[in-house]
């Protein structure tokens, strides 16, 4: 039996000239492709959280570090007192022999590697270096040190004219992988480091998703998503197997007095395979990241109950059944559906044309939920909406 309003609350429903939902500016509304059974998300969702915001670093000179971005945290900023945030790698640990002189951390050889007592995971990572200006040695004994992320060395190295193995290359992932080409400035300069770095990721004692690389070297591409094979060495092929969720980034002391400045880091969001939300999830994971934004949609459409104007709550309703059928808000969009019709009937014939846009809105909405088959064709609100329309040619352009 059909539900219809009383008259009361139909009076109610009369008293508004528009009940048009306006969507707040973060995006249309029943617009973009449907979630699916492994994204959450519509396409063009204004469900999806926005981007942060994050205020641009500026880039370095030669002469003076440039600024992190406003989310960086700061491993080295050039003063002795961010130099407390590292120490020597030795277990008991123990304070660096490293020193600072004129903004910038320099290997003491000898003294050995050095590390942060900060432990992190995934990142993009930002680290300047410069071989001595005084140029001593050649091959890998000269400016030799190496950026090291859960024991995978991005090698360190004054190849400025000084030819050595291809894998032991600056900016080679180090016996692994050599640079895509040489982009260094001369020795005694600055030269960046700009790595994303995502870990091998194991499951059950199997690689669910092997980890990968990318650096840029002076703003140039050396490495493009190179993959992971496990920790690097020297002379011994790499080995795969599971990595630390977290660990600390280490400077290798290879007995140059290699300096470092301007150290910072970003964490990365994690991936889908860690239960990230962005790019395509497990079904599991996606049906519950789609049951989660549709009860965020139910709440927040209780914030818009409005005796007079009922249709935003109705169609906010509507949206969450887009994420989840569920059947309690079904029979509430149904009847909020029902009687919205009965009032647009009612409104008297030369007032119905400043309901156009409305009833558009609302049988656009009821289109989009038929289309991907979260209603019937055959919805009585669809079917007399579209009726309405026709018959008032506003089908027409």
């Amino acid at each position: 039996m059909r539900k219809t309003l009383t008259s009361a609350a139909l009076g109610l429903f009369l008293l508004s000239s528009s009940y048009a939902y306006a969507a707040p500016p973060s995006g249309p509304v029943f617009y973009g492709d449907a979630p699916d059974d492994t994204h959450p998300w519509a396409i063009h969702d204004r469900n999806r959280p926005q981007p942060v915001v994050v205020t641009p670093g500026t880039f370095s000179t030669a002469e003076q570090p440039g600024k992190p971005p406003s989310d960086a945290i700061i491993l080295f900023d050039g003063t002795p007192e961010s130099l407390a945030k590292w120490e020597a790698d030795k277990n008991p640990p123990e304070a660096t022999k490293w020193v600072v002189k004129t903004g910038a951390m320099e290997c003491v050889p000898g003294s050995g590697y050095i590390r942060t007592k900060e432990k992190f995971g995934d990142c993009q990572l930002h680290v300047e270096w410069a071989a001595p200006a005084k140029v001593q040695g050649d091959s890998q004994g000269r400016g030799n040190s190496g950026v090291f992320l859960m024991g995978v060395e991005i090698q360190v190295l004054d190849n400025y004219n000084n030819p050595t193995y291809a894998d032991g290359f600056a900016s080679s992932i180090y016996s692994v992988n050599p640079p895509a080409v040489n982009a260094l400035r001369p020795p005694g300069e600055y030269q960046t480091y700009d790595i994303v770095f995502r870990r091998p990721i194991y499951k059950d004692g199997k690689p669910v998703d092997p980890g990968y690389v990318t650096v840029f070297l002076n703003g140039v591409l050396v490495q493009d998503h190179t993959q992971i094979e496990g920790p690097t060495g020297h002379m011994g092929r790499a080995k795969p197997g599971a990595f630390p969720v977290a660990g600390p980034l280490k400077l290798q002391d290879h007995g140059n007095p290699v300096r470092y400045r301007n150290i910072w880091y970003r964490p990365l969001p994690p991936r889908a395979i860690e239960g990230g939300t962005n790019g395509p999830l497990t079904p599991e994971a996606a049906t519950a990241k789609k049951k989660e934004i549709a009860a965020d949609i139910r709440k927040d459409a209780a914030t818009l109950k409005d005796a007079k104007n009922p249709l935003p709550e109705m169609l906010r309703l509507a949206e969450s059944l887009v994420y989840e059928k569920d059947e309690a808000t079904m029979k509430q969009v149904a009847e909020m559906a029902g009687q919205y019709v009965v009032a647009v009937k009612a409104v008297p014939a030369d007032k119905l044309q400043d309901k156009k846009n409305e009833v558009k809105q609302v049988a656009d909405a009821f289109k989009y939920l038929a289309r991907w088959k979260v209603i019937d064709p055959a919805f009585a609100p669809k079917v007399e909406a579209d009726k309405m329309i026709k018959e008032q040619g506003w089908d027409k352009k």
